[in-house]
């Protein structure tokens, strides 16, 4: 059996995702995460795990010793005030460490607005978001970290990304959905699960300094996924909004931005083929099992 020792800065879906993958083949997992409240002790799929305060504000100290200790570290937290609070708080601790994988999750609006154009990890990156700005220096940061320390650390650009419990499937039927009238809107996204089993992969294909885009094989329009989710469960009447009637301040930054985003580098590197190639294969699989 494998042994992993893992250190999760961050344990949402992404991180939950990757252990639930660790713990399906078979690895006997040593997982210590970090959380915005106190520290405790945790069970996640039979699993018993230290879960260390971690804030902007301040850290449970003893969260040093496992960090130290750690041979594996996923980062997933975004960064706060344009700043990314991992390495401004335990950058010095990574650098003395014995560790052998370091990743962090960055997002695709390090790229900004390419018109609808597809980008891909060469393309120009002018973000526009206060989100992008940050992730980008943050991106910034730990490349810089692993050139001046010889550090392992690879970075992941994720698309939008859903899940069998947080998808537009769920929110149509809440009620919470309306149409956006942006003719020429494309985004791309991931389901969760590609995310993790390309994290998987990654544990024995590791290349130190290298940046991959993770999105699925067809960006399209907000709109497009919405009636096609509709459609499938038979629901009719969609209330349709201008652009300019958007009050949500996160969801009028999603609609200056249009781009689709390649994974070509990603799926020829790691030979993966997509498990939901498309919000199509994912939805209708959500569909039939979950909703």
């Amino acid at each position: 059996m494998k042994k992993i020792n893992i250190f999760c800065f961050g344990f949402g879906q992404v991180a939950k995702n990757f252990i639930k993958k660790l713990s399906i083949e078979k690895y006997n997992i040593n997982l210590s995460t970090t959380s915005r409240s106190e520290s405790s002790k945790e069970t996640f799929k039979g699993i018993n795990y230290n879960s260390y305060l971690f804030n902007s504000e301040k850290f449970d100290q003893n969260l040093v010793v496992r960090l130290k200790d750690a041979d594996h570290i996923l980062v997933s937290i975004p960064p706060e005030n344009q700043e990314d609070i991992v390495l401004k708080n335990f950058s010095k601790f990574i650098e003395g460490s014995k560790v052998k994988w370091i990743t962090y999750l960055s997002a695709t609006s390090v790229y900004g607005d390419h018109k609808g154009e597809w980008v891909n990890e060469n393309s120009k990156m002018s973000p526009i978001s206060n989100n992008g700005i940050a992730r980008l220096k943050a991106e910034t940061s730990w490349v810089s970290l692993e050139k001046n320390n010889k550090l392992p650390v690879q970075i992941f650009r994720l698309s939008g990304i859903y899940s069998d419990e947080k998808n537009i499937l769920v929110r149509l039927k809440l009620g919470d959905v309306k149409l956006i009238n942006k003719k020429g809107h494309y985004f791309s996204r991931i389901h969760v699960d590609d995310i993790a089993n390309i994290l998987f992969k990654s544990l024995s294909k590791f290349k130190s300094g290298e940046v991959y885009n993770l999105s699925d094989d067809k960006p399209s329009s907000s709109e497009e996924v919405t009636l096609f989710g509709a459609k499938i469960l038979n629901i009719k009447d969609i209330k349709k909004i201008e652009v300019d009637e958007i009050k949500n301040d996160m969801l009028r930054n999603f609609y200056n931005e249009s781009k689709k985003v390649s994974n070509k580098k990603v799926k020829n590197y790691f030979n993966y083929n997509l498990k939901f190639p498309s919000y199509i294969e994912g939805l209708n699989y959500i569909r039939n099992n979950f909703i």
